[in-house]
């Protein structure tokens, strides 16, 4: 398990995890337009992982656990963070701590019942890509003061987080059907 860990995709992975405190501290002291720079770079890098474990034959469960790992950190600490501080608008990071919530729930449900993994969806793909430049635009606009770039924040934002929410109903779909083929296969 150890020799899994020290490959180029999950350093990457790690790298990606250990800027998140580097975020935090630039939340603290007030720097979200740097925040945001940060936090792209956090999300940009989110396929280079994935590539290269596919490209340089490194899929590892290791890498499998710590890419979302690294994803759910650092969106979900943004957005506390952008929340408390202001630099996200409440209604926008509460859908998305409630959905982040429910998510859990459905997967602590899920875990408890047998089923370990579902398959990813495209369109999960897509809203979180778009929720990752809009989070990331609207520290940058709010940090280095540009109107232009929170209007951007919003023209992404408001279409991946309703994009966000309709996945979730699906994968809440996916879920029960997961469940009743695992109990289905319990019974056998």
């Amino acid at each position: 398990m150890l020799k899994d860990l020290w490959n180029v995709p999950n350093v990457v992975s790690l790298l990606r995890l250990a800027l998140i405190p580097v975020f935090i501290w630039l939340v603290v002291i007030e720097e979200y337009g740097w925040a945001g720079i940060l936090l792209g770079v956090i999300g940009a890098t989110d396929w280079v992982d994935g590539y290269l474990a596919r490209r340089l034959n490194q899929v590892t469960e290791v890498g499998k656990f710590l890419d979302p790992l690294a994803d759910r950190f650092a969106v979900i600490i943004a957005v506390v963070a952008g929340l408390i501080t202001g630099v996200l608008p409440a209604w926008f990071a509460w859908l998305l701590i409630i959905r982040e919530a429910l998510i859990g729930i459905g997967a602590i449900v899920g875990w408890r019942n047998g089923v370990t993994q579902l398959e990813v969806r495209w369109l999960g793909k897509l809203a979180t890509l778009l929720l990752y430049f809009a989070i990331t635009f609207f520290y940058i606009g709010a940090g280095f003061d540009i109107d232009w770039i929170v209007w951007i924040a919003y023209l992404v934002g408001v279409p991946g987080l309703a994009i966000y929410w309709y996945v979730g109903f699906q994968y809440f779909g996916d879920m029960r059907q997961a469940i009743a083929e695992q109990q289905g296969s319990d019974e056998s």
